[in-house]
């Protein structure tokens, strides 16, 4: 059943003996194993059967051994002739001795044997005693039988013997089938009757044949094939991925078994196919014209591979074997399958050897295999030195017979072919007799063909050659020689061209022969290295420049070559030097240069990269900047007119851009003639260089007339561009620009190419010397019939010119074609077309193949070599033929054959056994199949493999063109790899891979569609791992730079000195973010130190470029004044920080005092940063005007001085003391700093005055009060009611000055016209003036039409405005779904916009736009479960996320509780946003996963508002959540991780802050100052400061140590404040540290995050301390006594109350407004406050409105009758006492009454603007006199009033209440909806017991955190029950008060808790809650925790409440 393998496993064993004969020696059997039932009869039987074997094989091996060594095998027997007669007769006798026992079970027990016996185990059993014994005898008969075929093939093969008979026969068939080939036989019999019979014949016996065939070639290869793929599975191992991820690079061999185990598709059997059956050199060794053995001939040189692979060597030595459960059999083994029972048993066998057993059993199987095949595969040896016991016919070797270099130098000349022939077959003797003879060599290079000989003898030794050849003192005239010359020159340059320039008489030798007249020495001497900073600090000293005839031009020339900003400033500027100087005419030139120099300044531009910026390509597709736009032109005018201004389409969408109309005029006016000058030079082109073809077609198609002269009719040009084979167009484009004719002199019509076919065309020349390719190309184009007869019927001239590989083009056309000339009957020749026998055969046989037959039908082609042609062509159209009757399982075993014969064939070219060129003719068949499999696979963990192990082999594989469909399969794979594994991946590339990933990012960059984390891991990737390998990559990673995290910039390889590296960075780092630029600074730095910085030259910032600019500040200071003022240009033109911006000023202002006005103008803003002392200096000089005008331009722009700079540069005490006297002009020039002169001085000033500087004063932000003011004095000259004057628009920000009573009288025209400008205006309009404004419009019943001009002031109208207008709203507005409505409006707009979709679907809730912030809970809940999928969920999301208005509270938790219900809600986590995602709650987010917690991050980082809008306590605990998960929380707290987490990196816990980074820490002290700290984090930071390693003791600190502390500072506690030297604490820097808090403070982020309440103490302290007011014992002295800058700069509060009080009236006057706003002030300051305010303006009742309105906090003060005696009368004045909070209930009744009194209005007369502008005081109306209210008015201020913490009591919120619920408001109580609640705000504290208790869900959710903080603890805890309070958000539970919750029930106080955080098994209030560290939690910590909630629980007074 299982014999057939069996029998095959027995051969083999039967040759063991040759591997281990002596091992194993032969003896009778030791043991005998028989059956019991074996008769003696069949023992004595098989006993003698036994001795008759032994003794024929010992008569057949010629003597008596016993024995046979087998362990010298390669020693090989030559025999005459084998008798096969006794070989048949042995295996004969063998069979008949072994039949008995197959019959038994010796086969069954033969692989156990077999396997035994190869471990070189005892005791195996006779079956393998038996196998060693017959082995062994056999051993030398199986040598000589394979020796014998060995030889009888070599004399097959070899040429110099033929006296067999065999070989005789053979030859004879041969020529006998040549012969037929050769006549016209094969042509006749396949006539087309025949071919049809014989195709009907294959169709009717192929199908049964193969059915046959099928099973017989399974059974012959199955067990073959399976042993073959399991040896090789033990002798190749696999790479397979590590624990690490990692694996070691495979060769060809592991990929192809690799593939094997993983269903690649292999299919090798076609390149195999033309592996054997290419076509091979002919026989003849000696060429001739019937022997084409040139053409054949290839020499080529063997390269080095592009990528260096670890190759596995196949060795029998090998020790590292697979294990066996890698193998075959661990798959055999487990199924036990018996489909292969002997390899089942082999395998088991197999199974019970140890690691060490089985390397014996490969070693011993490989050296049987080895010593039987190894003697077939080497070569014939040579005839003259093999041992053979025949004696040779000729004892000649090759080189005697064929290679007689000694007569190479006699008689004829040497055929080339020999000589190549001899060089690849005797490349020793070839290099001792030619290259090493000078005689031989220079009578081979006489012949052109033989020009390679040089470049072959100096590749076997390039330095012994070259002195053979190149001895230059043994040339004379007579004896040199070209080729000699060619080949020194190419190898020996240098020497070589500095001999000729030294010896003018070696160069009279060398130019002694015309032929060297191609040499072109360079003979200037190389300029010296001249250092040429050092030169020019020495020649350019201006300073010393006194006498001018002491200059010269080359001085001058240098200095404005290489130091042209300073010679500029400097010397131009200097007009008295420069006239001295022209006095001498050289010098003339000067002046002019001088003159325009310093109107146009020079600048230093950036290299630009125009590959990168100018890629015309994209430009059609995406939209392009016009600055790059620009940029192109500028820099590449050639490439942008043929890619824009000729390209149409690109060119009208580019000009539509406003700022690209200049595209016009330049490509309208696209004159070409400077282009063409510039790129059309043809006096170059005469020269041989390579001119670029986009540049030939250029001037082909624009400058035709010149190109037609001065190319196509210069045959020098033309044959020089010809060479190149790309410009063979030109061909047909000059026979198309000149007008051919007969003749060919230009008279005689000729061509203007200046070809002349009869004259250039000399055939008979080309068998003397090969033509070039251009005249090749020319006479077959122009003289074609003459080329067919001397070239294409002359076999020997065709196989002499396509030996070259530029010439292999002729054969090809010339196969068309012979050459016997036929004279006709009227005598002309013609030339008729002779047929090609196969590819006649091959047409006739209807074979379509894809090989060409020109090489075989040309002219003398071998006709052997056309036969196995149409074999391999028969063959490839049969195959799939065939391959389709085969059955699956055969066709499998056929391609596992095929793919081990591959392995097979590799292993054996590695080892140098063959050279059949496998890996080149499999190539392209592995990667077309790695492509099909990687096409189909779809599981990436085979990929992976497929990449990461064997990706440098198929990179190897691939074809260096970029043409071919498999050029990028393997790149495009790498941009596939799941983020999950691409760092793996990735990291484990070649360096070779790398750069094409990189090379293929670059190009298709816009059409990869990767995301961002893809991207930052490959950058990552790149950057930290395989740019520190290779540094040649950086210049590819261009495109990559602004996706490098800081991290990655910091790992980059030490590039400081690469001027390449340098200048990419500098040209791109203007597009990084400005973390990405430090970064890069900080990495600059590294290289850097003090020294390296001093020693650096004057122009070493403008060497550097944009990076020096990003230096950290603690190099960045040891920048010297002198290099700050030469580089000024560079830093100025990148983002610098603050205090670098301040250090420059300071350095440079500090450093010199001479400074010009040119340098002043370049140093602009940056002066308003100087110490003013420094800039005093400069008062007098022309320059001071310049600093002045500076500081104005601060002043505008918003930035703050320190009081002196404004003293003292811009204010002028004469000028305050008389406002009135300044004329107009000044008033504008002093305007940016009228504010800080206060309303005092303003009053001074007339409207003559003002209205001239008007525009002026429009665009400063002056105060509602002071605006007023100006307003009062100038409206005499304005008509602001008057439609169509603009006047109002004029004002600016002036408007807030506009009294209200005059805004209620403006036309609803005027308003309009001037709200888009007022909304933009700082500070704005007040509340009182946007409620005048919008009551008037939303009255009038068109403004709907008006919602353009009334968006500005939407969100602060009155919802009882909207609400009448929402039906109009919905029909006319078509923006209506894109204005910011609040979400009250919002709410009404959606319910009237969904009564017709009572079933939104999600196009319709999506086009609702921000109207859909205005869903409630009940609609969103049934949108969701409607849809209820992932896609369509997170389109939903996406569209809430992206809108412009913020998402209610309610909404978000709305969102929330439904999108939990879904099991994709963690999916949906990143299109939460960020205002969703921080609302989760915090059971929820701790449950987040890594990948998920990161996501939130990610979002926080990107958008941290919502997050600094969350209470503090869950701020820290969501911040400990992610870092804990983020594993961040233990270890040193990095840079990468702090830079990470963005805002939230100081919100991290105290621990995990403390372990900052110090380094880091110092670094980026500016960058740290702009993040929030709490009480905690401030100590931890003082801390920091104040460590030695930090800036050392703080009784040391200098200046720039101040400078980087900053506002840090205030966080030092007051004993290390003391400690700071108290010189360096100056008013000044006192200043400095106050305006640097308050920037901050009124920052985006320190606005969130600190109250400016939490610094004051420390800032009081400073100001105090340092100012000598806290000293003992010194007295107070005048100049404490502040200013009103010193306030304005500083704080007034920080000053003592005894400082403010003896301020001079005038300086009071001006700063009361100031004083009034300050909060920090206590009750006994402002009374003291408040008694100076009556020194200086008298009795209150004497107070008019602009000093009512500057009071502030000092009117609290003043007593009932005081109050009552106020005038109020205007809405300015009354606005300002009601926004006060801290009036008594007293106060309140009295202001109340007082504004009555002075408006002279009854309660109910009372507007809207009026109930805004009474703000606190609304609560001194008694509950009695409410009800006389109008409730529409008061409704109208309700927006505003709602917002206020109100201090009414109970009954008069009632009241309110009460007016809120009439029927011309908004109703009862109980049709409100979440609308109104939202719009009452606070005011719903007063919602009576009854009603608070009714309210639903939807009411509640509109209930305001503020209202809910004011409803009365025991009203709160009766109103709520347990499921209201359920209902709260996060944001209404938070706002809870101790009070309330302690009012509260047991089970209510649970619900509260389950909103704070609903965890499922424990709620918890999270309020208050302090952080600790991260602990594990041990079992007693859960007893401990359940007891604690519980006493908490319990406890009345919750210490977590």
């Amino acid at each position: 059943m299982h014999h057939g393998g069996s029998l095959m496993l027995l051969m083999l064993s039967i040759i063991l003996g040759i591997a281990c004969g002596d091992s194993r020696k032969p003896s009778i059997p030791k043991t005998v194993i028989r059956q019991s039932e074996m008769s003696s009869r069949s023992e004595n039987e098989f006993e003698r059967n036994m001795k008759v074997l032994i003794e024929n094989i010992r008569s057949l091996s010629g003597e008596e051994k016993s024995t046979s060594t087998m362990t010298a095998p390669r020693e090989r027997i030559a025999i005459d002739s084998t008798n096969l007669d006794t070989y048949f007769t042995i295996f004969n006798s063998l069979f008949t001795i072994y039949q008995p026992m197959l019959i038994n079970s010796f086969i069954e027990t033969l692989p156990q044997a077999l396997v035994c016996v190869l471990a070189d185990r005892q005791h195996c059993g006779w079956q393998a005693d038996l196998t060693s014994t017959v082995s062994s005898a056999l051993n030398e008969q199986i040598l000589s039988v394979v020796s014998s075929v060995k030889a009888q093939t070599c004399m097959s093969t070899s040429n110099l013997r033929m006296a067999d008979s065999t070989m005789a026969q053979l030859n004879s068939f041969q020529d006998m089938l040549t012969n037929v080939l050769s006549s016209d036989l094969p042509l006749y019999l396949l006539s087309d009757n025949l071919l049809a019979l014989w195709n009907r014949f294959m169709d009717m016996t192929i199908p049964p044949v193969m059915s046959f065939m099928s099973e017989f070639i399974l059974s012959a290869l199955k067990t073959p094939v399976d042993f073959l793929k399991l040896g090789l599975q033990f002798g190749i191992a696999i790479p397979t991925l590590d624990q690490s991820e990692k694996c070691q690079q495979g060769d060809l061999k592991q990929l192809i078994m690799w593939g094997m185990n993983h269903n690649v598709s292999w299919s090798f059997g076609q390149s195999l196919l033309d592996m054997f059956l290419a076509p091979e050199s002919p026989p003849c060794s000696f060429p001739s014209p019937e022997c084409q053995a040139t053409s054949s001939i290839q020499f080529s040189r063997t390269g080095t591979p592009l990528v260096d692979i670890p190759t596995t060597s196949l060795t029998c030595e090998q020790q590292n074997l697979t294990q066996l459960n890698k193998t075959l059999c661990a798959a055999i083994l487990a199924a036990k399958s018996q489909e292969s029972y002997v390899l089942y048993q082999m395998c088991q066998a197999l199974s019970m050897l140890s690691q060490t057993e089985v390397t014996k059993v490969w070693m011993n199987t490989c050296h049987i295999i080895q010593n039987v095949i190894l003697p077939l595969m080497e070569p014939c040896s040579d005839p003259a030195t093999a041992k053979s016991s025949r004696i040779a016919r000729s004892t000649l070797s090759l080189s005697k017979l064929l290679c007689d270099y000694q007569n190479w130098t006699v008689g004829v000349a040497v055929d080339p072919a020999l000589v190549t022939m001899c060089s690849e077959n005797d490349r020793a003797a070839f290099i001792l007799a030619v290259c090493n003879n000078v005689e031989v060599m220079l009578e081979l290079v006489k012949n052109p063909s033989n020009d390679w000989v040089w470049e072959f003898c100096s590749n076997t030794s390039d330095t012994y050659i070259v002195n053979l050849y190149c001895s230059y003192n043994m040339w004379t005239a007579e004896t040199i020689d070209p080729s000699i010359v060619t080949f020194c020159w190419d190898n020996d340059k240098d020497r070589f061209e500095g001999l000729m320039c030294d010896s003018m008489d070696f160069f009279m030798v060398v130019f002694s022969t015309e032929t060297n007249n191609w040499l072109k020495p360079n003979c200037s001497e190389p300029p010296p290295q001249i250092d040429i900073n050092a030169l020019v600090a020495q020649s350019c000293k201006y300073s010393e420049w006194k006498n001018v005839r002491a200059v010269t031009t080359d001085q001058l020339s240098l200095c404005i070559q290489n130091d042209e900003t300073r010679f500029i400033n400097e010397v131009c500027v200097n007009h008295t030097f420069v006239s001295a100087l022209v006095l001498n005419s050289v010098n003339a030139w000067v002046e002019q240069y001088c003159t325009y120099s310093i109107r146009n300044p020079p600048t230093s531009p950036p290299p630009l990269n125009t590959e990168v910026w100018c890629n015309y390509n994209t430009w059609t597709n995406t939209s392009v900047d016009p600055t790059v736009v620009a940029l192109c032109w500028q820099y590449d005018q050639i490439g942008f007119r043929q890619n824009v201004c000729c390209n149409l389409p690109l060119y009208e969408k580019l000009s539509l851009h406003l700022d690209n109309q200049w595209l016009i005029r330049e490509c309208s006016n696209n004159n070409t003639t400077d282009l063409l000058a510039q790129v059309c030079v043809y006096s170059d082109w005469s020269q041989p260089i390579i001119v670029d073809m986009s540049d030939l077609a250029l001037c082909a198609d624009l400058d035709a007339e010149n190109f037609t002269r001065n190319v196509c009719a210069n045959v020098t040009v033309l044959r020089n561009l010809l060479a190149n084979l790309d410009n063979t167009w030109l061909l047909e484009q000059c026979s198309n620009l000149t007008a051919s004719g007969p003749g060919c002199g230009a008279g005689n019509g000729g061509s203007l190419m200046g070809f002349c076919p009869t004259e250039q065309c000399q055939y008979s020349s080309w068998a003397l010397k090969l033509p070039d390719p251009a005249l090749l190309a020319l006479c077959w184009d122009y003289d074609h019939a003459n080329f067919i007869s001397f070239i294409c019927a002359d076999s020997f001239m065709l196989s002499h010119i396509t030996q070259e590989a530029s010439s292999l083009w002729v054969g090809t056309l010339c196969a068309n074609y012979t050459a016997p000339h036929n004279e006709s009957v009227n005598g002309s020749s013609t030339t008729t077309l002779q047929p090609c026998l196969t590819r006649e055969l091959a047409k006739r046989l209807n074979w379509t193949c894809s090989g060409d037959f020109s090489t075989v039908c040309q002219p003398g082609g071998s006709q052997i070599q056309g036969l196995r042609m149409l074999l391999r062509c028969g063959i490839k159209i049969l195959q799939p033929r065939l391959e389709n009757l085969m059955t699956t399982q055969v066709t499998s075993v056929v391609h596992q054959a095929t793919s081990l014969g591959g392995v097979l064939l590799l292993a054996l070219e590695e080892s140098q056994i063959t050279s059949l060129g496998v890996t080149e003719n499999i190539r392209l068949s592995v990667l077309e199949s790695v492509i099909a499999y990687l096409d189909k696979e779809t599981n990436f963990d085979n990929k992976r493999v497929l990449l990461q192990c064997f990706g440098k082999v198929l990179i190897s594989l691939m074809p260096v063109g970029r043409d071919g469909p498999t050029n990028f399969f393997l790149i495009k794979e790498y941009f596939r790899i799941p983020l999950s594994h691409l760092r793996s991946v990735l990291s484990a590339a070649d360096i070779m891979i790398v750069r094409e990933i990189l090379q293929y990012y670059n190009r298709n960059y816009a059409t990869l569609q990767l995301t961002d984390d893809y991207l930052h891991t490959m950058v990552s990737v790149l950057f930290q791992i395989h740019l520190p390998k290779d540094i040649s990559l950086f210049p590819e990673m261009g495109l990559l730079l602004a996706l490098a995290t800081p991290s990655d910039i910091m790992s980059m390889p030490p590039l400081q000195n690469n001027i390449h590296a340098l200048s990419i960075i500098n040209f791109s780092i203007k597009n990084l973010s400005l973390e990405q630029r430090q970064a890069f600074g900080q990495w600059f730095s590294q290289s850097m130190s003090l020294l390296n910085v001093t020693a650096s030259g004057l122009s070493f910032i403008r060497d550097t470029g944009n990076l020096i600019a990003y230096l950290p500040f603690q190099s960045f200071q040891n920048l010297s004044p002198a290099q700050l003022l030469d580089g000024l240009d560079v830093l100025k033109s990148n983002t610098l920080g603050l205090l670098k911006q301040q250090f420059i000023a300071q350095s440079l202002t500090g450093a010199f005092s001479n400074l010009t006005v040119d340098q002043f103008r370049r140093l602009g803003s940056l002066s308003c940063l100087a110490h003013p002392s420094d800039l005093m200096a400069y008062a007098g000089t022309e320059a001071f005007s310049v600093i002045q005008d500076d500081i104005r331009t601060c002043a505008i722009q918003g930035f703050s001085f320190p009081s002196n700079m404004i003293s003292s540069l811009v204010l002028n005490a004469s000028e305050l003391q008389s406002p009135s006297s300044l004329p107009p002009q000044r008033v504008s020039q002093l305007a940016p700093f009228l504010p800080l002169l206060g309303s005092s001085v303003l009053q001074q000033l007339t409207s003559s005055q003002l209205m001239p500087a008007l525009s002026t004063l429009a665009s400063v932000p002056f105060t509602p009060a002071q605006a007023g003011v100006i307003i009062d004095k100038i409206s005499a000259n304005l008509s602001l009611a008057l439609p169509g004057s603009g006047h109002l628009s004029m004002l600016g920000s002036l408007v807030s000055g506009v009294k209200v009573e005059t805004l209620w009288t403006l036309p609803s025209d005027v308003l309009l016209e001037a709200l888009p400008g007022m909304s933009l205006q700082t500070p704005g309009l007040t509340p009182p003036q946007v409620n005048a404004i919008v009551c008037r419009l939303w009255g009038s019943s068109s403004v709907s039409q008006w919602m353009d001009k009334v968006k500005p002031l939407l969100s602060s109208t009155p919802l009882l405005s909207v609400i009448p207008q929402v039906p109009l709203l919905l029909v006319r507005d078509t923006a209506v779904s894109t204005r910011l409505w609040n979400t009250q409006q919002a709410k009404v707009l959606f319910k009237e916009a969904i009564l017709s979709h009572p079933s939104l679907s999600q196009q319709e809730f999506v086009s609702l736009g921000t109207m859909a912030t205005g869903v409630d809970c009940t609609d969103l809940s049934r949108l969701f479960q409607n849809l209820a999928s992932l896609s369509p969920i997170r389109d939903i999301l996406t569209f809430l996320k992206e809108l412009s208005v913020p998402l209610h509270p309610s909404l978000i938790k709305c969102i929330i509780e439904d999108l939990y219900q879904f099991d994709f809600f963690p999916e949906l986590l990143g299109d939460l946003g960020s205002q969703i995602a921080v609302s989760l709650p915090l059971s929820t987010i701790k449950k987040f996963p890594p990948d998920k917690m990161d996501s939130l991050r990610k979002m926080i980082v990107q958008d941290p508002h919502f997050f600094l809008l969350l209470p503090s306590n869950k701020q820290a605990v969501l911040v400990d959540k992610m870092v804990q998960r983020l594993n961040m929380y233990s270890g040193l707290y990095t840079e990468e991780e702090f830079r990470s987490l963005g805002v939230v990196a100081t919100f991290v816990a105290d621990e995990m802050f403390s372990n900052l980074d110090r380094s880091f820490f110092v670094d980026s002290l500016e960058f740290l100052r702009g993040f929030c700290y709490n009480v905690s984090k401030r100590v931890l930071v003082a801390r920091m400061l104040v460590e030695p390693g930090t800036f050392g003791p703080v009784t040391k600190w200098t200046s720039e140590t101040l400078n980087q502390v900053d506002r840090f500072l205030f966080f030092l506690p007051n004993e290390s404040i003391k400690l700071i030297p108290l010189g360096l604490m100056n008013l000044e820097r006192i200043e400095r540290l106050f305006l640097s808090q308050q920037q901050w403070e009124s920052g985006e982020l320190g606005s969130l995050c600190q109250k400016p309440s939490e610094l004051f103490d420390k800032q009081q302290f400073v100001l105090q301390f340092f100012l000598g007011f806290l000293r003992a014992g010194l007295t107070t002295f005048p100049g404490l006594i502040p200013t009103c800058e010193n306030l304005h700069v500083t704080q007034p509060a920080a000053w003592t109350i005894d400082s403010l009080r003896n301020m001079p009236p005038a300086v009071f006057r001006r700063c009361l407004e100031l004083i009034g706003k300050d909060s920090f002030f206590s009750p006994y300051q402002l009374s003291v406050l408040l008694t100076k305010t009556k020194e200086v303006y008298g009795m209150p009742s004497s107070f008019n409105s602009s000093v009512i309105s500057q009071l502030g906090r000092i009117a609290t003060q003043l007593s009932l009758d005081e109050l009552a005696s106020l005038r109020l009368s205007e809405i300015q004045s009354i606005s300002a006492m009601g926004a006060l909070n801290t009036w008594t209930s007293r106060q309140l009744k009295t202001l109340f009454s007082t504004v009555l009194n002075s408006t002279r209005k009854t309660p109910g007369q009372l507007d809207s603007s009026t109930f805004v502008a009474l703000g606190h005081i609304v609560c001194g109306i008694d509950a009695s006199v409410m009800r006389s209210l109008n409730p529409v008015e008061f409704s109208k201020a309700v927006l505003w009033l709602g917002r206020l913490r109100l201090s009414c009591s109970e009954e008069q919120l009632q009241r309110l209440i009460g007016l809120l619920s009439h029927s011309l408001v908004f109703g009862p109580v109980s049709s409100w909806g979440s609308e109104v609640f939202i719009e009452i705000g606070a005011i719903a504290a007063g919602l009576p017991d009854i009603a608070m208790s009714a309210l639903v869900r939807e009411q509640i959710e509109g209930l305001s955190p503020l209202a809910i903080s004011l409803i009365p603890a025991g009203k709160f805890a009766v109103v709520f029950n347990q499921a209201q309070i359920s209902m709260f958000t996060y944001d209404q539970a938070i706002a809870v008060t101790n009070s309330q919750r302690n009012a509260l029930s047991l089970v209510q106080q649970t619900a509260l808790s389950m909103v704070l955080n609903p965890a499922e098994d424990k709620p918890i209030d999270i309020r208050d809650l302090s952080l600790g560290v991260a602990v594990h939690p041990c079992p007693f910590l859960y007893l401990s925790t359940s007891i604690l909630i519980m006493l908490l629980l319990l406890s009345p007074a919750n210490p977590l409440g």
